[in-house]
This record gives C-alpha cells, sequence and structure tokens, in this order.
C-alpha cells in the first residue's frame, strides 16, 4: 500500500505550502479570498495530515514510479 501514501518529506512540503496558502487568505480577509484558495489549502492540508495525495498517486502510476 506504500502506492497510496506520501513519504514524511512529501507531507512536510503539503504541510508548509498549505500553511502558507492559509496564512495568505488569512492576511488578505476570510471574505475577500477567492473561494479556489480554500480548497487548495484544505486539499493540501487533507494529504499532509492523512498521506493520501491523489496527485502523487496519479503521477506515480503515469511514471511507474513504485
Amino acid at each position: 500500500m506504500k502506492f497510496f501514501q506520501s513519504s514524511p518529506t512529501a507531507r512536510l512540503f503539503f504541510l508548509i505550502i498549505s500553511a502558507n496558502i492559509w496564512l495568505g487568505i488569512w492576511l488578505t480577509g476570510f471574505g475577500v479570498a477567492h473561494w479556489w484558495l480554500y480548497i487548495l489549502g484544505g486539499f493540501l492540508l487533507f494529504a499532509a495530515v492523512t498521506g493520501f495525495c491523489p496527485g502523487m498517486m496519479i503521477t506515480r502510476y503515469l511514471f511507474k514510479e513504485s
């Protein structure tokens, strides 16, 4: 099941990017930021917490990485 689990390095990367997106939303204002930023920030936070990232799964499948 390693195919469905991101490495700790990737999970930390997801967390750092997600934190930057949420910081940008907070600095801009929650009522002013575009809704797409909430999806990206939430998706990356989910990937950091669970280790499951569909984007990583698809790219690993396309490039035949195990």
